[in-house]
């Protein structure tokens, strides 16, 4: 893979803390990925990390997953079957934005004289905090405090606590409390021609429905104009002085505020906090969503903010007991950091999915246009199964509810069974460019991967009776009809005209990734129907009758699992990412510049797909997904092929190659890509943090770290361990949900702890050795396997 150039944050501005990431100085050139690192969210409701003022701005974001509006796809040339309908998760009511003025002097960030300035995104406790201590023309000293908080707990819930001191002498103060829809597109427009961009939707989609003042309380009512989907935001206030004030309100069809004039005395506080209230809908009428809105300001009001603090810390440290990684590097004082940073940033994309998906930045920007993709059941399902098994039957429960539009999507394309699509809010297909959206098949077998090893891992089969079953059935049925057997003597089963998951590489046949994937899926529809029929013969008989299932249909499955095609060259001793791969040139890597990748944006698709070049882990992720069908010699051959021509324009390469390299003992190559994987926001590794998290590679970060230097492995439920020293890491330490188990596994210099902490008789294996744990005999350590440093 190639090697790109890592710049840390610079300490002075940025300083190293293994819990927060801190600002020490307001810096206009970090203001665009500024809003991605300092976002808050809960999986619900999102907040980029603007600051309170509103402005200076790159985009303003106020998220709510899944709202979206959809509009038709123009086409130069259609064609049948092509994806219709577009979706855009939109930009919704910024809530947030509180002006200050002193004696009339505008409180702006970019022209304020700072005395000094301090943000921080509070890991620990699930909150964002800012200090600032700005001196007017005048010369008047003013303490500037607040606090964000997205509820975890309330998921329709966000606070602002806001206090304004003036220190050195008296002032009148002027505080506007503001509410503002979208009417107008993002304050910087980029015409960069990039995919990965949302391209807006434009301010009219939504549709003033009702607009309210009463005292302190606004409430904003809108429906969109197509998808006609419903939302309400109510704000309300609690002021807490002893100096002198008075309010006045305004509210219009889509803006409010509420301007509170303070007559401030030296050293007398202003404080104020503001509730901020979303409800959303895709049918709801406005008027139901305000009263909602309404009951929730109420209770939350009532509470306080310090009892909403407190519900946040609770959930934040019951949250770290099962998920936190605690590592201690040599020379390395930045990793820890990072590693909280992106576990910290899938729970905010994830705590209160509830259905709907994770889009591919969560709700940190609206790249990707908030889409969910194949990378939530690839790269975050394994971190929440192990650790929040409720979110991820949350996210497996969505898929299935999408079964039906997979349905009609796949007799769109002329298939029976089900198709997933590959990117979508709805469930409907929102790819416009088939070749590298609709082609990658691989979708289904993803979906049915997460959905085994959730069932293998939390033994919870009520769930493949009841939903998992019938999705296989359906993807099953897919994959036996999109293949078909060769008439070359060797009766093989191949899948032709896909795309796997290197985007750099589109419709070709048998793509190696995809074929594996689609045998892995035809073999657990096949044993989990065996073993429905088996323990609730009445449910299969059910199922069957619903699907029209045939027992000839499954041993079809089976026949075309055994008779899988999956294409290798003897001669270089790899598997071919697919048929006429190894017949391409290999890229010039060595006469392309950096400043040239990604390929995409600078080389037409089709110069691309001449050559033997990858955006993304394909064969090798087989190697590691699939990693008990193949010996180490051929994950050797394969690793040692596949790097060099792996461009890393994917954010979700390095964990995989870092996996397959701790996993073949290459362990300074691993821990450089465990630093690429887990720098890539922090450090600004694609360029395009400014877009929003790359909420999917920090699950690989969790992975490089658990599947990798850990070396857990877990087809069939059997979870198994195989830790390796290495020549950075001086301990690292991690927790696992097993079956509502909890265990700890600490790795040292030369040995690994495994501590059942909660539960009792849990089995593991080291290195293929039967470990068994008791509340009697909790724990058991072990010799690390020593490896060459190669």
């Amino acid at each position: 893979m190639i090697s790109k150039n890592i710049k840390l944050p610079p300490e002075h501005i940025y300083p190293v803390d293994d819990w927060r990431f801190i600002q020490k100085k307001f810096s206009p050139q970090y203001l665009a990925q500024d809003e991605t690192v300092f976002a808050i969210a809960n999986g619900y409701l999102g907040f980029r990390g603007n600051h309170e003022e509103g402005t200076p701005v790159v985009q303003r974001g106020t998220f709510i997953n899944g709202f979206h509006e959809q509009w038709p796809i123009r086409y130069g040339e259609s064609a049948y079957g092509f994806a219709q309908t577009g979706q855009t998760m939109l930009n919704v009511t910024d809530s947030k934005v509180i002006r200050l003025y002193v004696d009339d002097e505008p409180f702006y960030l970019p022209t304020a004289d700072i005395k000094e300035y301090e943000r921080v995104l509070d890991m620990r406790a699930g909150s964002l905090h800012r200090e600032v201590i700005w001196e007017t023309a005048s010369g008047k000293r003013v303490s500037i405090r607040s606090t964000r908080i997205v509820s975890m707990e309330q998921r329709h819930v966000a606070a602002i606590s806001y206090e304004v001191k003036v220190l050195n002498a008296s002032a009148k103060l002027i505080v506007s409390s503001k509410l503002r829809c979208p009417t107008e597109k993002n304050d910087a427009e980029d015409n960069t021609v990039d995919p990965r961009k949302s391209p807006g939707v434009g301010p009219s989609v939504f549709v003033p429905q009702m607009n309210t003042i009463k005292d302190e309380r606004v409430l904003l009512g809108h429906q969109i104009q197509t998808s006609g989907m419903t939302l309400a935001c109510g704000v309300d206030h609690y002021i807490k002085t002893e100096n002198t004030y008075s309010y006045a309100g305004e509210c219009y069809e889509d803006s409010a505020k509420i301007v509170y004039t303070v007559h401030a005395e030296k050293g007398m506080p202003f404080e104020m906090t503001k509730y901020m209230v979303y409800h959303s809908s895709r049918n709801a009428p406005v008027d139901e969503l305000c009263g909602r809105t309404e009951r929730t300001l109420n209770s939350v009001k009532q509470a306080g903010f310090e009892e909403l603090a407190e519900n946040q810390q609770q959930f934040m440290d019951n949250f770290w007991a099962r998920s936190d990684i605690e590592v201690s590097m040599y020379k390395d004082r930045r990793t820890q950091q990072c590693l909280r940073f992106n576990l910290f940033h899938i729970l905010q994309a994830s705590a209160r999915v509830e259905g709907t998906g994770i889009g591919a930045r969560g709700l940190t920007g609206d790249a990707y246009e908030g889409h969910y993709f194949w990378d939530t059941e690839i790269y975050l399902m394994p971190f929440l199964i192990y650790t929040s098994p409720k979110i991820a039957k949350n996210l497996l429960r969505f898929r299935y509810s999408l079964l039906d539009k997979a349905r009609k999507r796949a007799k769109e394309l002329n298939q029976k069974g089900a198709l997933f699509p590959w990117r979508t809010i709805t469930g409907d297909e929102a790819s416009a460019f088939f070749a590298a959206g609709t082609a990658q098949y691989h979708i289904n077998a993803d979906i049915m991967y997460a959905l085994r090893k959730y069932v293998e891992v939390t033994g919870d089969e009520e769930f493949l009776f009841e939903y998992g079953a019938e999705m296989l059935i359906e993807t099953a049925r897919f994959w036996a009809d999109l293949g078909f057997y060769s008439h070359n003597g060797k009766d093989e089963f191949h899948i032709h005209g896909v795309t796997g998951p290197d985007e750099y590489t589109a419709i070709v046949n048998n793509n190696a990734f995809t074929n594996m994937m689609a045998r892995e899926n035809l073999r657990y529809a096949s044993q989990s129907l065996q073993l429905l029929e088996k323990k609730r013969p009445e449910k299969f008989e059910a199922l069957a009758i619903d699907t029209d299932l045939k027992k000839e249909e499954i041993e079809e499955w089976e026949n075309a699992a055994t008779k899988m095609y999956i294409p290798y060259d003897k001669e270089k001793g790899i598997h071919p990412q697919d048929d006429e791969f190894l017949k391409k040139e290999i890229w010039d890597f060595e006469n392309t510049p950096l400043e040239n990748y990604p390929l995409l944006l600078n080389f037409h698709p089709l110069v691309i797909y001449r050559f033997q070049v990858i955006k993304q882990a394909d064969v090798v992720m087989a190697m590691f997904l699939l990693g008990h069908e193949f010996s180490k010699e051929q994950k050797k051959s394969n690793f040692d092929y596949y790097d060099p021509i792996t461009t890393g324009d994917s954010s979700l390469s390095s964990c995989v190659y870092s996996i397959l390299a701790f996993e073949l003992g290459i362990l300074d190559r691993a821990m450089e890509l465990v630093r690429y994987t887990a720098w890539m926001d922090l450090a600004d590794v694609g360029g395009n943090v400014k877009d929003g998290a790359h909420i999917a590679a920090m699950g690989g970060t969790w992975m490089a770290i658990v599947y990798g230097l850990a070396g857990l492995r877990d087809y069939g439920g059997k979870i198994s361990f195989r830790p390796k020293k290495t020549p950075n890491a001086k301990a690292v330490r991690f927790r696992l949900t097993l079956r509502c188990k909890l265990l700890e596994v600490v790795i040292e210099r030369d040995k690994v702890s495994y501590l059942l902490k909660k539960g009792d008789n849990l089995t593991i294996y080291h290195r293929e050795e039967e470990v068994r744990l008791t509340k009697r005999q909790p724990s058991c350590t072990k010799e690390l396997e020593s490896a060459n440093c190669n």
